[in-house]
């Protein structure tokens, strides 16, 4: 690997047949990424096997296609997926299926729709700016950086408060221990555990959800007064709370608007933190890349005008988002038996489909591993854009806030490009784990150098 090159977790080698369920449980608990045989890497699918149980990845174009885009109500969200998220997330947009799913994106929908994400510009720039004047010259954890941008980004546009409120704060802190405690993917996403057998996660998981979900009922019961007093602000809280289903006219009740916070804050936040972290780091140890983004940053003037025309910056956030797609793997479930490639899949078959794997797959991209934001105007680019990328899933379930990310990871990279300089720390080279998001094992630290 040249020193130059966007750093990777083990990849072990292929493993054969049957591996022990509880070799296999500790390497998954400790890091799914690793856990991983090296050959997904290379493979159109592939079968995982123990003694008790069979899941399925699937890489191949066509049949992703069929899973995220031609046939998506055959092959619904898994509900083992939800084991360690639904303390948190309720049923909340992101764990539902069927018309519980259809009615919630009825109502989230609007929101995020382009026109009225431009008013949500002005509260994004004021989290970019107040981002910019907390950063120091020297040695910075930049992911702790990007968790304070992102989650300050999400409670302007949400709830239209800074961070430094006592009530965001609050629930930023409790984000912070739920996410170091709790993996993306817990073993019940290929193994359907008995009820009574004990979850592999620490013991305050479940408490830290508690106490998150009862800050943020907090706030949405003080909105809802605000709504009912006409004097509540029009932000996103509002205008998702107000808007109406239009098949049934009902609004999301109270715990519905719990639910749907709670994966807002953890999409939002937790995942755009995870992106821009890598994106600085990968801006840092590639310094030609990182002079033509900052340049592109002087040159264009601030507004949303602006920022529509930051091409380059969005390649780099574009090409950041393959390379460390913030949530590693999703799990989706037959609902018939299937028969993909040479393998039959029976029905409540664990269909795996990995953005990790997908995104650096050597028989479909060009230099899968290496940073090359030019990718995106090439015709491998292009052709892989539309069949091997999806770090917001794809489909009717693609995630409701794409568009707001880009535009916030966007508009944050330029902001600090425009007033530091990034430089890797010799010797520090941060290593991808997968927990809630693909975060650094041990932090990502960068040197910041002011511009003149």
């Amino acid at each position: 690997m040249s020193p130059h090159d966007p750093p990777l977790p083990p990849k072990p080698p292929a493993r054969a047949g049957r591996v022990s369920l509880l070799a296999y449980a500790r390497l998954f608990r400790k890091d799914i990424l690793s856990a991983q045989p090296a050959r997904l890497y290379r493979a159109w699918m592939a079968e995982f096997r123990t003694p008790f149980f069979r899941s399925y990845l699937i890489n191949q174009p066509d049949l992703l296609r069929q899973v995220l885009k031609e046939r998506p109500a055959e092959f619904p969200k898994s509900n083992r997926i939800s084991e360690g998220l639904r303390p948190l997330l309720g049923n909340s947009v992101f764990v539902t299926n069927g018309d519980t799913w259809a009615r919630q994106r009825r109502i989230i929908d609007p929101a995020f729709e382009g026109g009225r994400l431009k008013d949500t510009y002005p509260a994004m720039k004021s989290a970019a700016e107040a981002c910019v004047v907390r950063l120091r010259p020297g040695p910075v954890e930049i992911e702790e950086e990007m968790s304070h941008a992102t989650a300050d980004v999400i409670f302007r546009t949400l709830f239209s408060i800074p961070i430094d409120d006592a009530r965001a704060a609050e629930v930023f802190h409790a984000f912070q221990a739920y996410q170091r405690s709790q993996p993306i993917l817990n073993l019940a996403a290929f193994l359907p555990l008995p009820r009574l057998m004990p979850r592999l996660f620490r013991r305050d998981t479940r408490a830290n959800a508690r106490r998150i979900r009862a800050l943020i009922t907090e706030m949405t019961e003080a909105r809802s007064a605000e709504i009912a007093a006409g004097t509540a602000p029009d932000d996103l809280a509002t205008k998702i709370m107000t808007t109406p289903d239009p098949e049934t006219g009902a609004c999301f009740e109270a715990q519905e608007m719990v639910d749907q916070v709670a994966i807002f804050f953890l999409a939002g936040h937790e995942t755009s933190a995870s992106a821009l972290g890598w994106t600085l780091y990968l801006l840092a140890t590639h310094p030609e890349w990182q002079e033509k983004a900052a340049a592109e940053a002087r040159l264009v003037a601030p507004g949303v005008a602006g920022l529509a025309r930051l091409d380059l910056t969005r390649d780099v956030f574009r090409e950041a988002l393959r390379l460390y797609p913030p949530v590693p793997m999703m799990v989706r479930e037959t609902t018939r038996p299937e028969r993909f490639r040479d393998r039959d899949l029976p029905r409540g078959g664990q269909i795996v489909l990995s953005p990790w794997h997908l995104h650096r797959h050597e028989r479909l991209w060009d230099n899968p591993d290496g940073f090359d934001p030019s990718r995106w105007q090439t015709d491998n680019g292009r052709r892989c854009q539309r069949d091997a990328y999806m770090p917001f899933s794809a489909g009717p379930r693609i995630c409701p806030g794409a568009g707001f990310a880009m535009i916030e990871g966007v508009l944050i990279l330029s902001e600090i490009l425009r007033s530091y300089r990034l430089e890797p720390i010799p010797g520090d080279i941060p290593r991808p784990v997968a927990h809630l998001t693909v975060r650094s094992e041990n932090g990502i630290r960068l040197r910041l150098v002011p511009r003149t």
